[in-house]
């Protein structure tokens, strides 16, 4: 029994795996772990060399994964996947010359600077030669390596993702026929793949789940971490017709999330279109789905119901076993985002029939047939001499990984102190207008606590009262200070009114005793927050109010002495007493 490693580097995470190899077809998958990639720019060389060999060795270390030989995928963003035609003409040299030209014609970089590999799949019903042709930018796939190198393991193929999805696919589905779709729904792109007999064409979509969360936080205003948490606890595909739901917030995200997906589903239209013109392919009879972003619940009913065809989920563990240490749980809910994986260890086996493409970067080809070359009979030797030699190339390499991390992380703290710069500027700024808008708040304070106090002073007299006179009184220097401000009102009301409305402020409070005009005024005053200032010491047996009574032929008059507590700064409720319901008034 033997051991393989497989790694997959999406747009958000990498994905290690570990699986034993029993005879020459059986898999077992004996661990899995993955880390987060939302920080490093994949398609960055000196971002992936900087920051993916700690992600690794950081897995290896949660899951137990010991170093054994490694089968690592690309992202679909990181190739350029081509099926083409080849007319059957010349031998076996003049075929790889058509298929050189093909790389020449459409793959944007200098030859020089990619590596590409293809395999031919077959013969079209016209007679060419079926081609899949992958090509990489070199530095791209030279960084992915050397990382993998750095964190200690030993990497034996260079898969693309789309290739190990469809050989998960066509492993797991061995009864596929016709014309089928597969949708690797990720984080930051959608994979499509067709595939019919010995056609396949690719094709990577920015559409994905970051569309859909960057939508959500849009609509909320919210930030990205707290929108993803809104779709992984609220979000599914609303359906189509008028359908709601009960929880308001629930169904927005919804809603949103079908506008999301409906762009998706043009666009996959229009390739299943292109496909059929361009191709002379089929209509897809079947869709599956797979991806990180294929949880979300109603997913396949809305692709049922756009495409009107039958969809259903890629399990790539149908015909692969499940480890005892392998939480069977926590894998029931990552089994369709593993389907890559699976289809990197296959390459592992003798099963005919799969898409072998392999990237390797040159060098590292070329330093696998020179160790197969070396004599037998001297092994002992040269293994002696290349240990010390790979030791100091792997210090010289060490050196150089490290170096190139200290620069990019250097890199990374410049950007972010200017980041830091432009922050502390926004904050001053933000500073400087809050300054400001406090001072105007505190001004249109001062200017309105005149009418607030007038207001509250007259929502405390009976009805057929009035304020006769207001008279402040100069503050001492120890009130100044406090900012208490003393005043003088008189108040006058008819005696036959007055009569009457304390009649009736007694009737609808019966179980107050031996009230007076002047009582009621000076307890309502009191009463208002934040109006009168209320004297230091023992409350119970000090007044805020002092109220002198006389009674004329006619007239009342109520003398109020009092101190109003100091203008709040910025009180966007002041005591106004305007919303009190004035006392005796229905």
């Amino acid at each position: 029994m033997s051991r393989i490693l497989t790694l997959n580097i999406g747009a958000s995470k990498a994905t290690l795996a570990e699986y034993a190899l029993n005879g020459k077809r059986n898999l077992t998958l004996t661990a899995y772990g993955s880390g987060d990639l939302q920080t490093v720019d994949v398609n960055d060389a000196s971002s992936v060399a900087a920051s993916l060999p700690p992600i690794i060795s950081q897995i290896m270390r949660e899951t137990g994964i010991r170093p054994a030989p490694l089968v690592v995928s690309l992202g679909g963003q990181m190739v350029f996947p081509r099926f083409a035609k080849i007319p059957p003409v010349g031998d076996a040299a003049k075929l790889e010359q058509l298929v050189q030209y093909e790389v020449e014609q459409n793959v944007p970089f200098p030859i020089d600077e990619i590596v590409c590999d293809h395999q031919f799949l077959g013969t079209t019903p016209e007679g060419d030669r079926a081609a899949m042709i992958v090509a990489a930018k070199l530095d791209g796939v030279t960084a992915v390596t050397d990382a993998v190198i750095a964190a200690g393991l030993k990497p034996v193929a260079v898969d693309v993702s789309q290739m190990a999805v469809l050989n998960a696919l066509r492993f797991s589905t061995p009864d596929l026929s016709g014309c089928n779709v597969v949708l690797d729904v990720g984080a930051k792109t959608t994979s499509l793949i067709l595939v019919e007999n010995e056609k396949i064409y690719t094709r990577s979509i920015t559409v994905a789940g970051n569309s859909i969360t960057k939508e959500i936080a849009q609509a909320f205003g919210c930030s990205i971490e707290e929108a993803e948490q809104l779709k992984l606890e609220r979000g599914y595909v609303s359906l189509g017709g008028v359908t709601e739901d009960e929880d308001e917030i629930t169904d927005r995200v919804s809603k949103i999330i079908r506008t999301v997906l409906t762009r998706l589903h043009a666009e996959i239209s229009r390739s299943i279109n292109f496909y059929r013109s361009q191709q002379g392919g089929a209509a897809p009879s079947r869709i599956f789905l797979t991806g990180g972003s294929v949880r979300l619940p109603q997913l396949d009913e809305f692709f049922r119901e756009t495409l009107q065809i039958e969809v259903g989920y890629l399990n790539p563990f149908t015909a692969v076993g499940i480890g005892g240490k392998v939480n069977a749980e926590a894998l029931e809910n990552d089994a369709f985002t593993l389907a890559e994986s699976v289809g990197l260890a296959l390459r592992q086996t003798d099963l005919p029939d799969l898409i072998r493409i392999n990237l390797m970067p040159p060098e590292l080809v070329a330093q696998a047939r020179n160790v197969r070359r070396i004599p037998f009979l001297v092994t002992g030797a040269v293994g002696v001499l290349a240990a010390l030699g790979l030791g100091i190339l792997w210090q010289n390499h060490e050196l150089e990984t490290k170096q190139a991390q200290l620069e990019y992380v250097q890199a990374e703290n410049g950007k972010l102190g200017q980041k830091q710069q432009q922050l502390q500027a926004a904050q001053a700024k933000e500073k400087t207008a809050l300054e400001a808008c406090d001072e105007l708040q505190k001004l249109m304070r001062r200017r309105t606590a005149v009418l607030d106090r007038v207001r509250a002073v007259r929502a405390s007299l009976l009805p057929g009262m009035w304020i006769f006179k207001w008279d402040h009184i100069p503050p001492s220097e120890e009130d100044a200070e406090s900012g208490l401000e003393g005043v003088k009102i008189v108040v006058l009301g008819w005696n036959d009114t007055m009569e009457k409305e304390l009649a009736k402020w007694k009737k609808d409070h019966p179980k107050e005793h031996n009230v007076d005009a002047p009582n009621i005024i000076k307890k309502s005053l009191e009463a208002v927050p934040g109006l009168v200032a209320k004297p230091e010491g023992d409350e119970g047996k000090r007044d805020a109010v002092t109220v002198n009574f006389q009674t004329g032929p006619n007239l009342q008059e109520i003398t109020l002495l009092f101190k109003f507590a100091p203008v709040p700064s910025a009180d966007p409720n002041p005591p106004s007493g305007k919303n009190q319901k004035r006392r005796g008034r229905k």
